[in-house]
C-alpha cells in the first residue's frame, strides 16, 4: 500500500506572508485542521511548512501572542516532514510517529505537493483492514458450522 493511494489530494495551501486569520478562515470554511504553506518554485508548489488549528491555538493565543503581530511564515512548522507517492504507508506511519505529527504533506518526485496524509485517512484505511479480518473470521466460523452439520 503506497502513501499516494490513500492520502488526500485536496490540500488547502497558503504562503508565508499571509495572516493567521486568514489561515483560521481556511480552515474553518474548509473543515480541515491545516493549511499548507507553499512556494512557487519552476511551476510547482512546493511545500515548506505547515500551520495547525493547534497551533494557532497553544503557540499563539494560549501565550497571548497578538495574532496580526506575525504572519504564517512566524507561526509554521519549519521542519516540515514529507511523504512521496510511492513511500509504503507503513513507513509512513513509523516516520510521522518519529517526528510526532498527525499530518504529512505528500509530495511527487519534483518535490510538489500533490496531497496530505493525516491520521483520519489512516484510520479509515486500518477500520476497512480490520472490518475484513472481521469477516474472514465469521466466514469461518459460518464454514466450520456448515462442514459439521
Amino acid at each position: 500500500m503506497r502513501v499516494g493511494e490513500f492520502c488526500s489530494r485536496e490540500v488547502i495551501i497558503v504562503g508565508k506572508d499571509e495572516t493567521i486569520q486568514e489561515a483560521a478562515r481556511l480552515m474553518r470554511e474548509h473543515h480541515v485542521g491545516d493549511v499548507v504553506v507553499v512556494e512557487e518554485r519552476e511551476g510547482g508548489r512546493h511545500p515548506v511548512g505547515i500551520l495547525t488549528d493547534r497551533d494557532i491555538v497553544v503557540e499563539l493565543l494560549a501565550a497571548g501572542i497578538a495574532l496580526d503581530a506575525v504572519s504564517i511564515g512566524d507561526a509554521m512548522s519549519f521542519e516540515l516532514a514529507t511523504a512521496r507517492e510511492g513511500d509504503g504507508l507503513i513507513e509512513t506511519i513509523g516516520q510521522m510517529q518519529e517526528k510526532g505529527v498527525r499530518r504529512i504533506p505528500v509530495v511527487d518526485a519534483r518535490g510538489d505537493l500533490v496531497g496530505i496524509l493525516a491520521i483520519d485517512d489512516l484510520l479509515e484505511v486500518v477500520s476497512e483492514q480490520l472490518s475484513g479480518l472481521v469477516k474472514v473470521i465469521a466466514r469461518e466460523q459460518e464454514r466450520e458450522r456448515e462442514i459439521r452439520h
